[in-house]
């Protein structure tokens, strides 16, 4: 598995910071939307530029068939999916590896806020180009 650049790192860094005080001052127990919004307010106090419910075309034989939405894009470099559940689900890793590939973006921060301390909530997800 091939690691993101440096520049994405430094900036996947800076949002887990921003998400963990959202956690510092939310705790466990809300629902996404509350994650979702507390976590816009925070990037935007922190200066993190970022998009929110961006739409994803997903195709199939060059045809596009539907679409996905990611919760966040950061910086056009980084999706974070926001997840409040109990534990994370192996469809939760493969929606954010489906968004990466669809995307072309090297990596992804699935985060669930359900948890007691949010580094244990926090997944790496990395798409190397082939």
């Amino acid at each position: 598995m091939q690691e993101p650049s440096p520049e994405v790192d430094k900036l996947a860094r800076r949002v887990i910071g921003a998400l963990i005080e959202v956690h510092r001052k939310l705790g466990p127990g809300f629902l996404e939307n509350v994650y979702e919004e507390a976590t816009c307010i925070e990037f935007t106090k922190q200066g993190i530029p970022h998009e929110r419910q961006v739409k994803v075309s997903v195709e199939y034989d060059g045809k596009a068939i539907g679409e996905g939405r990611i919760d966040l894009l950061v910086d056009k470099k980084l999706i974070v999916e926001l997840k409040a559940v109990d534990a994370l689900a192996p469809i939760h890793q493969a929606q954010i590896m489906s968004y990466l590939r669809t995307t072309g973006l090297e990596l992804g921060l699935l985060v669930n806020f359900n948890v007691p301390v949010l580094k244990y909530g926090i997944k790496r997800a990395v798409w190397t180009k082939k």
